[in-house]
């Protein structure tokens, strides 16, 4: 165990954040996502729903401040009658998190998991939530 490194976050999962450079997207992914056939680095959380993670996570990596939206969503598939709850709990997590956040980006199904084959890594938690996946593009420290 470290000092100030939230207990959510992985060895692996640290390494992964560490090795991240500005401009680099991470996905956190719902129980449903195909990671594993998707992901260049998989790193496994299980048991770890994505709000928790989310929380930790925007502790210890900023977001991108050069693009219009560091947080991107998968769109709901027309014909799914519903609103995911989920998203107004990333809202208030990225809110909070003191990092620059006006909206999320908003991305076709299909699209989203070409981008996140582009990602650098894809996490994979046991998250229950329906369009609970997020893509993170990473920011930097200003000195």
């Amino acid at each position: 165990m470290l000092k100030g490194i939230p207990d959510i976050i992985s060895p692996d999962l640290l390494k992964i954040l560490q090795e991240m450079g500005h401009g680099d997207e991470i996905v956190l992914a719902d129980g449903n996502f195909p990671g594993a056939s998707i992901a260049r680095r998989l790193v496994r959380c299980p048991g770890a729903g994505i709000p928790g993670l989310l929380e930790a996570v925007l502790k210890l990596m900023p977001l991108d401040t050069y693009v219009e939206s560091p947080a991107a969503l998968m769109e709901i598939v027309p014909g799914d009658d519903f609103k995911p709850v989920i998203w107004e709990k990333y809202r208030l997590i990225l809110k909070a998190s003191g990092e620059k956040f006006d909206d999320f980006e908003f991305v076709e199904r299909f699209a989203f998991y070409e981008r996140a084959k582009r990602t650098y890594a894809v996490v994979a938690t046991s998250e229950q939530s329906l369009y609970a996946n997020i893509i993170l593009k990473k920011g930097i420290i200003r000195p």
